[in-house]
């Protein structure tokens, strides 16, 4: 049963005391900013998409009605963070984590601003990823999408500071952690900054892991950069979308690099399943399916 976006969430929370960033957002900023229409929900003219794959033409609701993949050969088209969401948990379960992270612009980039602004209207997000707690077949986790159609989920300050939110409310709360990754790399625009926030991502899920918890990484497409340099590469279960771009640098800038021609999919996720990079590669409608049976092997029925 298909339910619009607001309805996979709860009722209003109180706020938290434990720390200053974790706490759960109230229910009517969450709706408001769900209602907001995004370029997924709106079927513009014409109303027809060719696979990029297959070259087959199909109808944008028909790709849009199954998951954003193909039909007829199972290409994964971009799917925004709040669909995956909706396709994962359990009707009304699923509580955004509040983290405010206030604008910076520490290099003066020119139209920095205006652009993420242009972004968060445009998505309905705040930044490249969208944090909260849900349940997926009744079992508690907390989940982190990266968003692609934000600045291409690039990893910046504010981005940093929420996955690493959500991995400490994790820790904290001894819940299982899933991050859904996808991700041009670190943020130009915020120069060194961006970069910190490999070190700072890898360290909360170092002591995560130590503690015990349980990581599953799921890698979409693309997952390159710095964020395959760090948190997106450290989970105990690490599962791939089909034909998802996994690497660090591109494939073009590899080959000019050593002068070689990679081998063919070099760095797609089949060919980083075979060299025991990724665990398993899991299509979209398998994955709520495959997310609950592990948090069945390792959790206990959530409450």
């Amino acid at each position: 049963m298909k339910l619009p976006f607001n309805k996979v969430f709860k009722g209003k929370q109180k706020e938290g005391t434990e720390r200053k960033y974790i706490d759960v957002a109230d229910e009517k900023s969450v709706v408001a900013s769900s209602e907001k229409k995004t370029d997924e929900d709106t079927i513009a003219a014409p109303a027809v998409t060719t696979c990029p794959k297959c070259k087959q033409e199909f109808s944008k609701q028909e790709i849009k009605d199954n998951l954003n993949v193909c039909v007829a050969c199972g290409h994964h088209y971009v799917i925004s963070a709040e669909k995956r969401v909706r396709t994962l948990v359990d009707p009304g379960t699923f509580r955004p984590l509040k983290c405010k992270v206030a604008f910076t612009n520490p290099l003066e980039y020119p139209e920095y601003e205006d652009k993420i602004t242009e972004l968060q209207k445009k998505t309905g997000l705040d930044e490249a990823v969208l944090a909260g707690v849900g349940k997926i077949d009744g079992f508690d986790a907390v989940i982190a999408v990266m968003s692609s159609k934000f600045l291409m989920g690039s990893m910046g300050i504010a981005v940093g500071e929420k996955i690493t939110n959500a991995v400490e409310y994790a820790d904290r709360k001894k819940l299982p952690l899933i991050i859904f990754t996808a991700s041009g790399g670190a943020r130009m625009q915020e120069g060194i900054l961006s970069l910190m926030q490999m070190a700072k991502t890898s360290a909360a899920v170092e002591k995560f892991n130590n503690n015990g918890g349980l990581y599953i990484s799921v890698l979409t497409h693309p997952t390159t950069g710095g964020v395959t340099a760090s948190f997106a590469t450290l989970g105990d279960i690490t599962l791939a979308e089909p034909e998802a771009l996994i690497g660090f640098a591109g494939p073009r800038v590899i080959e000019q690099t050593i002068g070689q021609k990679l081998p063919e999919g070099f760095q797609r996720s089949e060919f980083q399943q075979e060299h025991g990079f990724v665990d398993q590669i899991v299509p979209r409608d398998k994955m709520r399916e495959t997310l609950a049976h592990i948090l069945r092997l390792h959790c206990k029925r959530g409450k």
